[in-house]
């Protein structure tokens, strides 16, 4: 994948989708990122893997911190994506992935880079224990 945007098509803003997948996602923990995602050929949409970050109003009161740790989330998903996609390409099933800060102070970008390679290393391995490409 070449393409190093992130289109409205990769966001996931379905109340649905979110609500599966607090109801029956699956998760894991990546300190200071805990990812909730869920598989389904159901989810009728153009790209393979749809996403959304969160981070919670009861850890961080002032929305300018909020705003700072999604958009820092956003970019390093964006620059490092195809890590997910190369894995999802193949196949109808389609990824829905929620994203939530849980950590307590507000970290710098590098150290949020890095923390979202791990995640998609860790989701790579769940996706083919899974059998899912």
């Amino acid at each position: 994948m070449n393409s190093f945007t992130f289109s409205k098509k990769e966001r996931l803003c379905s109340q649905k989708i979110i609500g599966e997948l607090f109801i029956s996602g699956n998760s894991f923990l990546c300190y200071p990122l805990k990812v909730i995602w869920k598989i389904s050929a159901e989810f009728s949409t153009f790209s393979p893997v749809q996403v959304s970050f969160s981070v919670p109003k009861r850890n961080f009161k002032r929305s300018h911190d909020r705003n700072y740790l999604k958009r820092r989330m956003r970019e390093a998903y964006r620059l490092h994506k195809d890590q997910l996609y190369e894995t999802m390409n193949s196949g109808e099933a389609r990824l829905a992935l929620m994203i939530v800060y849980i950590g307590k102070e507000r970290l710098q970008y590098k150290e949020l880079e890095t923390t979202m390679i791990k995640v998609f290393s860790r989701m790579k391995k769940e996706l083919q224990q899974r059998n899912i490409n």
